[in-house]
């Protein structure tokens, strides 16, 4: 008889994902069930558990039966011992995200800060394998000056440096916190970080969060013209499938990835391919004529929103993959791709304004 050879699976784990509530997280969750482990989320309150089980089953959650939920919140220390119990690894996934002009940066830095060392230090206590950190591309390319540098996960943000908003600054300092606990007290503990450029992709249930605003902000007409911005998008499937990766390969401990694919695009393009992907109809509000830069530089006069933008203008931040190709076996989509599902699915699922 000849035998028929698989694909190995991988041995089931018991996987803690904070803020399942999240549009990385929940995508996590997706995939950690579909192959076969068990699953825990923390959500801020028990209460919300039935409208996020529901928003994952619409998106084709499989045996959600290894699914559960226990409250804990980032700035406490309640709940944190019983959601980290039996844990082999934790997907570090929740951080407050606030991109652009903010009135305290505190509100934003103290809870991604304070609440990844809370993290860590219940998984070190409850002798957690390796965590997963969420990072971001915030946390690598920010402040520095305008060349033909290909960034990587060698590079960090220079907190001091032009254009970097509170946002940057705390997902450069929680991460290089995390970098430091686990280097001193973290023990046997491992711990990679993550760092994704603008996430896109399907939307789950009825929130819209992240690099996918910009989406539906075009699509509801909020940006009547395209500044001249360059943005480098990866899938949130590609995302969330990195961190499956990143908590199995043993090569993966105590390094950083980015995650990044293709060209970097241009607003325009990026309104280009939601009008491919809709249709002229659906996407009648996404503008098509460009606003010259002198225009958002006398808005971010008096708009301190538009202030953070003004470094980056014109300017296209080049990104490597090659560490995560080569360590993780990780490969990503057709950045198009994630634009049209994110437009798509906003469409289908009427989340556009009159």
């Amino acid at each position: 008889m000849t035998s028929v050879s698989s694909t190995p699976q991988p041995t089931p784990l018991n996987v803690l994902v904070t803020g399942g509530s999240g549009f990385i997280a929940g995508h996590c969750i997706l995939q950690l069930l579909e192959q076969g482990h068990s699953v825990r989320s923390t959500l801020r309150s028990l209460a919300k558990e039935a409208s996020v089980r529901a928003v994952l089953a619409d998106a084709g959650m499989v045996d959600g039966g290894r699914l559960g939920f226990v409250a804990a919140d980032l700035l406490s220390d309640a709940g944190w011992a019983e959601a980290v119990a039996y844990i082999d690894v934790v997907l570090h996934v929740a951080s407050p995200v606030m991109p652009g002009h903010v009135e305290d940066e505190d509100d934003v830095i103290v809870p991604a800060r304070e609440g990844t060392l809370r993290v860590l230090r219940a998984a070190r206590d409850a002798g957690v394998k390796r965590v997963v950190l969420t990072s971001a591309f915030h946390a690598v390319s920010w402040g520095h000056p305008h060349d033909d540098h290909i960034f990587t996960e060698a590079d960090w943000t220079v907190l001091d440096g032009p254009g970097v908003d509170a946002y940057g600054k705390s997902k450069t300092l929680s991460e290089r916190a995390a970098w430091t606990y686990v280097e001193g007290e973290g023990s046997d503990m491992e711990l990679v970080s993550l760092l994704p450029v603008a996430v896109m992709g399907p939307v789950m249930g009825d929130d819209v969060s992240g690099s996918n605003h910009i989406v539906q902000t075009m699509l509801n007409g909020g940006m009547p013209v395209f500044p001249d911005i360059y943005i480098p998008v990866v899938d949130v499937r590609d995302v969330a499938r990195a961190h499956l990766l990143a908590m199995t390969v043993p090569e993966a401990a105590g390094q950083r990835f980015l995650l990044s694919n293709g060209p970097v695009l241009a607003m325009k393009e990026i309104g280009a391919t939601i009008r491919f992907a809709v249709g002229a109809a659906a996407a009648a509000k996404v503008p098509t004529r460009a606003m010259p830069t002198f225009v958002l530089r006398v808005a971010a006069r008096v708009r301190p929103q538009f202030r953070s933008v003004l470094p980056d203008l014109g300017y296209r931040k080049r990104t490597s993959n090659e560490k995560a190709r080569r360590v993780l076996g990780w490969s990503a989509r057709d950045p198009h791709e994630a634009i049209a599902a994110a437009a798509t699915s906003m469409v289908t699922k009427g989340l556009l304004s009159e």
